[in-house]
């Protein structure tokens, strides 16, 4: 019945696929393998920014990824999400697999998988997001957490950070520019400190999300903003580094780490 709606529905308005242009379809089978049909890989963008946590991407950002990418922020092909989402839970899960390493490195009984992953979605500037008419990054984050609950891993969204000042547009800045531009420019909510004062936040159970890296800035400041925040925290539950997942990064980024 919903391969009936889909045809009925292509016929009635115009889809095409977001990745290539094929009809009658919002994402084909072909662009969909882009994707979803590889495993994610370590991605480090070069230079690394200071504080950049290990990052896990499922694609290159060029042609399909980017077309998809722009399509479901820019455009509000809300129905990607689905595909993104679950492009973005295989990268959270290759950062858990780390995760549970560190967390038994003796590999002594099983990891301490029991608390459930906390997604972090870096967050957007009001302004962007109420011009977009929605929140890119945390649809995706939020649809990603359903997948790993129904492949039985524990995971949660949580927007534990904001903008502390207002940044300015990083289209045409270079990695250094960047840098400064996002330098102080993230603070945990005050949901966040609150679950660190009582130590309800493991750090090693925190995977930053986004749809995209490109220099890694954004990614390093919200590991920054995240692990000040602990810094005063001493409670035993908090343990080792957050790790990072996006959708896509730099095709440079995955070059780097092809040796």
């Amino acid at each position: 019945m919903r391969n009936v709606w889909q045809e009925l529905s292509g016929l009635l308005l115009p889809v095409a696929c977001a990745g290539c242009g094929r009809p009658r379809t919002e994402l084909c089978a072909a662009c969909r393998a882009v994707l979803l049909g590889r495993p994610a890989r370590r991605v480090r963008p070069s230079p690394t920014p200071p504080g950049l946590p290990a990052v896990y991407a499922a694609a290159p950002y060029e042609n399909t990824a980017r077309a998809v990418l722009l399509a479901h922020k820019e455009r509000g092909a809300l129905g990607l999400a689905g595909a993104l989402g679950r492009a973005l839970a295989g990268c959270v899960r290759a950062g858990a697999g780390r995760l549970g390493a560190a967390a038994d490195p003796a590999g002594a009984g099983p990891p301490r998988a029991a608390a459930p992953l906390l997604l972090v979605p870096v967050p957007s500037a009001r302004s962007a997001t109420a011009a977009r008419g929605h929140d890119p990054v945390r649809r995706i984050a939020v649809t990603a957490a359903r997948e790993l609950r129904r492949a039985g891993l524990p995971a949660r969204v949580l927007p534990l950070l904001r903008q502390r000042r207002a940044v300015a547009d990083q289209a045409g800045l270079g990695a250094r520019q960047r840098r400064a531009n996002l330098a102080g420019a993230l603070e945990l909510t005050a949901a966040g400190e609150r679950l660190l004062r009582r130590g309800l936040l493991r750090h090693d159970r925190v995977i930053l999300v986004d749809d995209l890296l490109t220099t890694g800035s954004t990614l390093a400041e919200a590991a920054r903003a995240v692990g000040e925040g602990r810094g005063g925290d001493r409670e035993p539950s908090v343990h080792g580094g957050c790790r990072a997942a996006v959708v896509a990064a730099s095709p440079s980024a995955f070059e780097i780490n092809r040796n």
